[in-house]
């Protein structure tokens, strides 16, 4: 390593090569009265318990912690345990337990707790391409084979794994965790706190053709795409550049793995999109608007705030907010729901058709017998 600068150098010193971050880390431990001081909860049974751990109602072990709520509380109560986070409303747990509000989120808080990110070495790594007039700030964690295009910025104590293409003109806010694989093309704007997973793709070409003499032409796409702050992007997104303009993913957002936004969508402030979704180009989505897996939405139109869409559905116009929708094509849930119990009688239905089609064919023939 002596080849590493000097600020990468003082980094690397800290851990020895090829050994994990966490090893030599003291367990933590924890009183299950402890605990629920930190989640704002309040102690069912003996406070004294100790926890080393937490994970899941199937995997837990004696010294764990895990959480239930409806139907899982008998599972949980029967499990190996040794405390369980359930709803404020339950008033008694043959476990030792804590009641908290919202069981899910404090699970999450235990995670963090028990289960640190791991050590990053902060610095520049030899290997990696700084290009002219790059701007990094403090702190950062730029590893082996990173490329930074000329005039591209990267914001403090932003990680950016190996063998991420970031590409020119492009800025990076702070906190940010790009994973390996990663590439924002030219002139991207990142937010602060941004998560973005291995083999997304920011800033490819969007789909845009001019057909004429039966021939394609590329329609030259110069925009950009902005992701704003606390979005979280998935393995393998691919999140298309304007033609003109900006494709916007807003504060907030969550986007699962395998995911496309095509040129010029715009996703509103805290939205899911769950896995194989696929938004057409220009496309306006609203706040709070949640897409199942697998859906699909036509291009050039608008869907309100706080939409749910289910699995598959594929929407093809305007949606207004506080919809609710099913099916291909979109259509209100429960009217989506009568429609698919509907089709399932309709074997039944033949068979009654038919029944009746030779009852009258009989009473045909012997009219005419007659």
């Amino acid at each position: 390593m002596g080849s590493l600068p000097v600020h990468y150098r003082r980094a690397a010193n800290k851990f020895v090569r090829g050994q994990s971050p966490l090893i030599g880390v003291v367990p933590l431990e924890k009183t299950l009265a402890e605990l629920a001081k930190l989640l704002q909860g309040e102690v069912l049974g003996d406070g004294a318990v100790t926890v080393t751990g937490v994970t899941s109602i199937d995997d837990a072990g004696p010294s764990d912690i895990t959480f239930a709520v409806p139907p899982h509380l008998e599972k949980a109560a029967n499990c190996r345990a040794a405390a369980v986070v359930i709803p404020a409303t339950v008033d008694r747990f043959p476990k030792p337990a804590i009641r908290v509000d919202n069981p899910r989120a404090a699970f999450a808080q235990l995670l963090e707790l028990f289960t640190p990110a791991p050590a990053v070495q902060r610095g520049v790594h030899p290997t990696a391409m700084i290009g002219q007039g790059v701007r990094l700030g403090e702190n950062v964690a730029i590893m082996a084979y990173v490329v930074i295009d000329d005039g591209a910025a990267v914001g403090d104590n932003t990680v950016i794994y190996p063998h991420t293409y970031i590409g020119a003109g492009t800025q990076i806010g702070a906190d940010t965790l790009i994973y390996p694989n990663v590439t924002i093309r030219e002139h991207c704007r990142i937010g602060s706190r941004v998560i973005i997973h291995s083999g997304a793709v920011i800033g490819s070409d969007g789909f845009g053709f001019v057909t004429s003499g039966g021939r394609h032409k590329k329609v030259p796409q110069i925009g950009n795409v902005i992701i704003e702050d606390d979005v979280e992007i998935g393995a393998n997104v691919a999140i298309d550049r304007a033609t003109t303009g900006s494709t916007i993913v807003r504060a907030g957002t969550k986007i699962d793995n395998l995911v496309h936004l095509a040129h010029n969508v715009v996703i509103g402030e805290n939205c899911f999109l769950v896995a194989q979704t696929g938004i057409a180009g220009s496309a306006k989505v609203g706040n709070n608007v949640t897409f199942a897996g697998q859906c699909g939405s036509a291009g050039h139109l608008t869907i309100g705030d706080n939409c749910v869409f289910a699995a598959r559905t594929a929407v093809i116009s305007d949606v207004p907010a506080g919809s609710f929708y099913a099916g291909f094509p979109a259509r209100p849930h429960k009217e989506w729901l009568r429609g698919e119990a509907a089709i399932h009688k309709v074997p039944d239905l033949i068979k009654k058709v038919r029944d009746l089609e030779r009852r009258l064919a009989a009473l045909e023939e012997k009219d005419q017998a007659k």
